[in-house]
């Protein structure tokens, strides 16, 4: 599974980042985490605030810090997709 961060490296994007490590950890799940920064590489996802998470490929939140319950179901249900 690959998770990727979006963001330039704010303070919430950190956070984002810190969540998602947290909730691959917690349910044992194998995923590379990957933070990205590259302008071009965000807007080609759609994502126009940031942070924002993807999982697989897909844009699962941005503009906000997702909670550690939502992380947890993306990636858990993303080792079925």
């Amino acid at each position: 599974m690959r998770v990727e961060i979006l963001g330039t490296g704010c303070a919430k994007c950190n956070k984002a980042k810190e969540i998602m490590e947290k909730a691959v950890q917690e349910t044992d799940v194998d995923a590379e985490i990957v933070k990205v920064s590259d302008i071009d590489t965000i807007l080609s996802y759609g994502v126009m605030i940031t942070p924002a998470v993807v999982v697989n490929g897909e844009v699962k939140i941005a503009g906000k810090i997702p909670t550690l319950e939502d992380a947890k179901k993306w990636v858990t249900s993303g080792i079925f997709t």
